[in-house]
């Protein structure tokens, strides 16, 4: 049975920022770790930093986003984290990497890891939130699989772990916070549940930074640990979009409507294409996506062509949601073809056309 707590590494970037007067926070997950509703579990977790260290300059950079996997977190982990300077990154993605496949997580995750232990490194704490479907195997004593995989890098990479799931779902049964006080609608905490996450988090800083600090730290860059799955996303790179040829009216744009994308490639006309080459083993492409966006039909050197089919869940709008569609992962290393028409589409609830490319990503 997995711990709540998992002491390993230590936290040495971190006790040599505090020991300087400066550290800069970082935060990467799903909606429950989202910064925008003002009263999620990092909240609580930045207010312990800023009363424990009052004479330390604190930065925070909460690049989590509701509705996102570590599939789209691989390709973002540079831009939003590693070039903002984190020293501490909490890694967040037990529930929204849980219906993906076995294989996949395995990969996106540890590429995440392995990116943000590269170079200089930085610390990576790997927080394991709750879902409603982890609820029998829990109550069971046992470790749900997307847990239990995380854990496993954690072991792997020396990283420290927080089960705040584990610790909530305690307290629940323990009579200190009722069941709609934590998860009126089984995956969301309020007020009440976001601060029961941040008291487990807060536990386990208390211990690493105060009570027994260690100083070891992780291994960085040439002194990580081989990769438990060859084909681990930590190789990943945007595809500018000069290098995109495009057929039809399409404009690049800077994207205001969502601030964790910088620009759109975007075109409502049916029937535009675009294409371009790329060098490596895999291709992603990122989308401002909602009801109103077109569907695509494409293929990969001049093979059949697939048409794209992705669903509208009930709570996502015309607009806004930054999502990640998977094209290939497991192409032949070398150059390959991408050529893409956008389409109408017949996906239920489908009311638009519009069709806005956030990036284009290789996987290497």
């Amino acid at each position: 049975m997995t711990q709540i707590w998992n002491h390993r590494g230590g936290l040495k970037r971190t006790l040599e920022g505090i020991r300087k007067g400066s550290l800069t926070l970082g935060f990467i997950g799903g909606s429950i770790t989202d910064a925008r509703p003002r009263h999620n579990w990092p909240e609580p977790v930045i207010s312990w930093f800023a009363e424990t260290f009052p004479e330390m300059r604190i930065y925070v950079e909460n690049a989590a986003i509701g509705a996102t996997g570590s599939d789209l977190a691989a390709f973002r982990a540079q831009r939003d984290l590693i070039n903002r300077g984190c020293d501490l990154v909490f890694v967040e993605y037990a529930v929204n990497d849980y219906g993906e496949p076995k294989e996949k997580r395995a990969r996106t995750r540890e590429g995440l890891i392995r990116q943000l232990l590269a170079g200089t490194g930085r610390d990576v704490v790997l927080t394991y939130t709750y879902m409603q479907e982890m609820y029998e195997i829990m109550m069971m004593g046992g470790v749900p699989d997307s847990i239990a995989e995380l854990e496993q890098l954690g072991e792997h990479y020396g990283l420290g772990s927080v089960w705040m799931g584990r610790y909530a779902l305690d307290e629940v049964q323990k009579g200190r916070m009722r069941w709609q006080e934590w998860l009126p609608d089984g995956l969301h905490p309020t007020h009440r549940g976001s601060l029961s996450y941040a008291q487990s988090v807060i536990r386990f800083l208390e211990q690493e930074l105060v009570a027994q600090p260690n100083g070891t730290g992780p291994a960085a860059c040439e002194d990580r640990p081989v990769p438990m799955n060859a084909g681990n996303w930590e190789h990943v790179e945007l595809l500018p979009f000069e290098e995109i040829k495009c057929e039809g009216p399409w404009v690049i744009r800077r994207w205001v409507n969502l601030e964790w994308i910088d620009q759109v490639l975007e075109t409502a006309a049916v029937g535009a294409k675009l294409e371009f080459s790329f060098e490596g083993r895999g291709l992603a492409l990122g989308f401002d996506f909602g009801k109103s966006s077109a569907e695509f039909r494409y293929r990969l050197d001049g093979g059949d062509f697939k048409v794209s089919s992705r669903d509208r869940p009930s709570w996502v709008g015309d607009e806004g949601w930054f999502r990640l569609e998977l094209i290939a992962d497991d192409l032949p290393k070398g150059s390959h073809r991408f050529e893409l028409e956008v389409i109408h589409g017949s996906a239920d609830g489908c009311t638009g056309t519009d069709f806005r490319l956030a990036f284009a990503g290789v996987i290497k």
